[in-house]
């Protein structure tokens, strides 16, 4: 029998318990343990599994799964990485993928580890959509329109600013790739909204978007964790042109990205050492089952 590939959750959020699930379905995994700050928080469906504030407390772990808030994961993988153990993330901040792989390929290369980074939706399983529609054609124009629905990054950045009780971030499609941010907050007493406002639109993640904030009583009243995306490309294929092509999905935001994060889990222990981004790793080492047999039954 194939020893099974055993993984620790970091991290117990709305992506964690999305990962647990998705590894209970995963034939070839085995659950190591949940690492989260507080250990004694142990909801019920924790119960059958070592719940620790230190990974390193889990016996013999092959990967971490990080679903942490984004700028934790740095800290995180380079730890874990620098201790042989595989990482796998859903890193969100487009603009800091380049400079996250540059900083986790020498320490997992020295020390016979693998890290697959922003490994989500988008980026991640988009990230492949937009390369295969640009080999297709590649002369051309992409745009990704995300939404409308809950952005779990950006709800995460606007949580962490001060005065904030509980928060929301909504991606609003406007087409060709411009979006609009629509952040309802719940606002703690001694604080002031505008104050709130100024802190979001000047956070990265919100600085190239036209965002709007608004004081809300209750977050949890008007919270939809629907999502989805719309990509279309028109390019030239050869000397063809007018080539369009168009990608459609509805989704649950957080199951998505956990599975995502649970096949390329799966991929990073057949990678060569180093740091990848989804675009670099062959989609049939994400899947389960005989390499054969998939290739008869998905060419």
């Amino acid at each position: 029998m194939m020893k099974k590939i055993r993984a620790a959750i970091v991290g117990y959020g709305n992506i964690g318990k999305y990962v647990l699930e998705a590894l209970q379905q995963a034939p070839d995994f085995e659950i190591a343990g949940v690492v989260r700050r507080n250990p004694a928080d142990r909801p019920a469906e924790l119960s059958g599994y070592k719940v620790t504030a230190d990974v390193m407390e889990l016996d013999d772990v092959d990967v971490a799964i990080l679903c942490t808030p984004t700028r934790e994961v740095e800290k995180h993988a380079c730890e874990l990485l620098a201790k042989g153990i595989n990482t796998v993330d859903s890193y969100d901040i487009h603009g800091g993928i380049a400079d996250l792989r540059a900083k986790l390929a020498p320490i997992a290369e020295a020390n016979n580890s693998v890290a697959v980074i922003s490994a989500g939706w988008d980026p991640g399983s988009d990230s492949i959509v937009r390369a295969l529609m640009q080999a297709a054609a590649p002369k051309g124009v992409t745009y990704t329109n995300f939404g409308p629905g809950m952005s779990m990054g950006h709800t995460v950045a606007v949580k962490s600013k001060p005065g904030v009780k509980n928060a929301l971030s909504m991606t609003i499609p406007l087409g060709t790739g411009i979006h609009r941010r629509m952040v309802y907050v719940e606002v703690e007493d001694g604080y002031n909204i505008d104050d709130i406002a100024r802190a979001v639109k000047e956070d990265p993640y919100f600085a190239s978007d036209e965002t709007h904030v608004f004081a809300v009583p209750s977050v949890d009243d008007i919270k939809d964790m629907g999502h989805g995306v719309n990509m279309v490309r028109k390019g030239v294929s050869g000397t063809t042109q007018n080539q369009r092509f168009e990608f459609n999905m509805s989704i649950n935001n957080p199951a998505l990205t956990a599975q995502i994060l649970v096949g390329v889990a799966r991929a990073s222990m057949i990678e060569r050492p180093g740091a990848y981004t989804m675009i670099e790793i062959p989609v049939i080492d994400m899947l389960y089952g005989d390499r054969e047999e998939l290739i008869r039954h998905l060419v």
